[in-house]
């Protein structure tokens, strides 16, 4: 599976310390290797509402989210947003 970021993606990653990117970069490559696992935990869940039709939060850690669709035949992973809890919504 590809994993592509966003732009607004790559900007959140900047507000994190290089100890939470890596952290950050080692569960996206294993959200991209075990999606179908997650799926069926409460890792990975389906947003509702009109506003997030079709993505999916992962929770990377404690207070961590990511915000991701799956896109095309191919499977993309496109990460669209990482952020703190609080604020990954907004």
């Amino acid at each position: 599976m590809t994993i592509r970021y966003s732009e607004q993606a790559i900007k959140d990653l900047k507000a994190f310390n290089p100890a939470e990117r890596v952290l950050i970069a080692q569960k996206i490559e294993y959200l991209s290797a075990n999606l179908d696992i997650l799926k069926r935990g409460k890792k990975v869940r389906e947003l509702k509402g009109t506003r997030y039709e079709a993505q999916y939060r992962y929770t990377i850690a404690r207070k961590i989210r990511a915000i991701f669709r799956i896109e095309g035949e191919e499977i993309i992973l496109l990460v669209l947003r990482i952020g703190r809890r609080k604020e990954v919504y907004e």
